[in-house]
């Protein structure tokens, strides 16, 4: 599999691609949005790990435009700890949000968690509850007679768990563990961010937030009856 490094940081850009390539995988580096947006005009990799913090365009004017003809998974990178910027990544497409500093086990087993294309776990998962529909093979969801929108691969396996459920609360660490394959890939944060952008995705196709409900002490469950 290939995977597009972009960082300005060419130390890191090194070390991102020792561990990658001793991992198995193809890697090709760009050092700036310009550089960035030219690899993805030659090929689409199958994950583009980009940092924000770019010359020329940052990560977020380059996540903006590949966002607007293709749906293949970006982990950004970033030093800054500002909650509004990550929600913006997300918001704009990203799949993953991984902070610098970081370790090479760390940036390994999220990469893992976002080209894994294993069967998974939820085999008759319900793909349909009240007024929300999922297209697992287009990565989209409808609500009701709406446009559909766009799931990331983290959004994808989260509502499939929930819903396979039928409306039972599913185990917060269980939770995590499933929407990210490994248990040392993502926290409670990482899963706060999914459920914020699935809620703002349902109030935006005239759905409802409280469709994704957190019950204290026994965790999430999806009710689209509320």
């Amino acid at each position: 599999m290939k995977i597009l490094v972009v960082d300005d940081d060419v130390e890191l850009s090194g070390l991102l691609r020792f561990a990658l390539v001793g991992a198995g995988y193809e890697v090709v580096t760009a050092f700036d949005g310009e550089q960035a947006l030219a690899r993805l005009a030659e090929s689409i990799p199958d994950l583009v790990i980009l940092d924000v913090n770019l010359p020329l365009i940052d990560g977020f004017g380059v996540l903006e435009r590949l966002r607007r003809h293709s749906e293949v998974p970006v982990m950004m990178l970033t030093v800054r700890s500002a909650e509004e910027d990550e929600v913006h990544g997300l918001d704009l497409g990203a799949d993953d949000y991984l902070k610098k500093p970081f370790s090479p086990r760390a940036l390994l087993a999220r990469v893992r968690s976002l080209l894994r294309r294993g069967p998974d776990v939820v085999e008759d998962a319900v793909l349909a509850q009240g007024a929300l529909a999922i297209d697992p093979d287009r990565s989209e969801a409808r609500i009701g007679e709406s446009a559909p929108f766009r799931l990331s691969p983290l959004e994808l396996r989260f509502l499939r768990l929930l819903l396979s459920h039928r409306g039972r609360p599913v185990d917060t660490d269980h939770v995590i563990s499933f929407v990210w394959a490994e248990r040392d890939a993502a926290d409670r944060e990482s899963l706060k961010q999914v459920v914020h952008r699935l809620r703002r995705k349902f109030e935006a196709a005239g759905g409802d937030a409280a469709w994704i409900e957190y019950v204290p002490n026994a965790g999430y469950a999806f009710s689209a009856e509320k």
